[in-house]
């Protein structure tokens, strides 16, 4: 067998053992962390329905900005001023299908469904939607870091 041979056989011998030695260094599943992140959701939820602009403010990290399921782009100011103008109004925000991912001790992705009846600028935006978002501790408190929303669309036939 030459170098060159050998070479090429001990590169593919390595590169799978390579891939899973990285993986051995994923943060282990925590049930408390998850019900903690879920719990910060729901709380999100139950303050843009009420609509509770001082929890919502608490929830949100100061760098905290949205991509809406639109494109647009909303920071913590702009979004907190439509909640409080009533500009952004939701009158029913359902969440399912939680699924948390704890990226560090720290810092958590969660994604989910939410079923949603209102309106932004008096336009109706009720439907279905498929949230991921960032949470990061700050102080001992998940806070939302960036939000990413994408509306389900009825499959056509």
């Amino acid at each position: 067998m030459n170098y060159r041979n050998l070479s090429v056989l001990l590169f593919f011998i390595a590169s799978p053992l390579a891939a899973l030695a990285q993986g051995n260094d994923a943060p282990k599943p925590d049930p408390e962390t998850e019900k903690a992140v879920m719990k910060v959701a729901n709380d999100m939820a139950a303050a843009l329905t009420k609509p509770d602009v001082d929890a919502a403010t608490k929830m949100l990290a100061d760098s905290y900005y949205a991509v809406a399921p639109d494109g647009g782009i909303v920071n913590k100011t702009q979004f907190l001023a439509d909640l409080k103008s009533g500009k952004f109004k939701l009158e029913m925000n359902k969440l399912d299908d939680m699924k948390v991912h704890i990226a560090s001790a720290d810092l958590a992705i969660i994604t989910y469904r939410s079923t949603d009846k209102g309106a932004i600028d008096g336009h109706d935006i009720s439907g279905e939607y498929r949230w991921l978002d960032v949470l990061a501790k700050h102080g001992g408190t998940w806070q939302f870091i960036v939000s990413q929303g994408t509306k389900i669309e009825e499959h056509k036939k």
